[in-house]
């Protein structure tokens, strides 16, 4: 099985900005505690844009990453941003 890349931006408008960067911390440390993780980053690369780099070991790994944060807090909170990403299989 190959390793599966998600890779791109998130974006927020200024009044919920806090929120997200409130959430950011639980989401980052829930993500790399994950069985397969082998890379998670989430930073904010400018006001309101929030850059996204995963690496999971493979897709059963990746789905179930997918499958948590949509029961996340971190969905309640970011589920309707918009998104740019790509996803690859390595």
């Amino acid at each position: 099985m190959s390793a599966v890349q998600l890779t791109g931006q998130m974006t927020a408008p200024p009044e919920r900005c806090d929120a997200v960067r409130a959430a950011m911390d639980e989401h980052i440390r829930l993500s790399r505690a994950e069985a397969g993780c082998l890379f998670f980053e989430l930073r904010e690369t400018e006001p309101g844009v929030f850059e996204v780099s995963e690496l999971f070991q493979n897709r059963a790994a990746f789905d179930a990453h997918q499958d948590r944060t949509r029961a996340s807090a971190w969905f309640k909170i970011t589920g309707d941003l918009p998104r740019d990403y790509d996803v690859a299989d390595l």
